[in-house]
């Protein structure tokens, strides 16, 4: 792994690790996180400090990821897909004072291997995404994703299981 930073006008990627042949498109934010071999990040990307993106990888533009996303090998992430890691969040505490990461708690989100998320959806906090399933675009993903199922709609329902065809 190699560790970057870059602060340009188009690119600002401060202690990213990175593997090999990963590659960035214009006006990516990235920090702290661990992008890993042959992924690709799109346009107007963040990807905030202890996300994890795994082996060959397509990150749409316009994507989200935050704190606490583990998102594994083979996943494709459509365009304007947000994640979500808290799941009541403030800006500020009881007595009026701006939170700190203290005041908050990271809950974690898996994305197994080979599933792929649909264009325009969001993804809630604390759910694991299973291994090949597919999100249907613009849903919102609020429960666990079975491996192999095909998931759509707000709250996002099983549609069907993928056949042996793989479809």
């Amino acid at each position: 792994m190699e560790i970057i930073n870059v602060d340009s006008p188009k690119q600002s990627l401060r202690n990213v690790s990175i593997g090999k042949n990963v590659k960035f498109f214009n006006f990516v934010n990235a920090y702290e996180c661990f992008i890993d071999d042959n992924s690709r990040v799109g346009a107007f990307v963040e990807i905030q400090k202890g996300a994890f993106i795994g082996k060959n990888c397509k990150i749409s533009t316009h994507t989200f990821i935050c704190e606490g996303v583990h998102i594994k090998d083979n996943v494709f992430v459509g365009h304007n897909v947000n994640f979500i890691n808290d799941k009541y969040p403030r800006a500020t505490n009881i007595d009026g004072t701006l939170q700190t990461d203290t005041d908050w708690k990271v809950v974690e989100t898996i994305v197994e291997k080979g599933a792929s998320i649909g264009t325009g959806s969001i993804i809630l906090c604390g759910v694991t995404i299973g291994e090949n399933a597919i999100v249907g675009a613009g849903s919102v993903v609020t429960k666990d994703v079975p491996p192999g199922a095909i998931v759509a709609g707000n709250p996002a329902r099983l549609i069907r299981y993928i056949d042996e065809s793989g479809k």
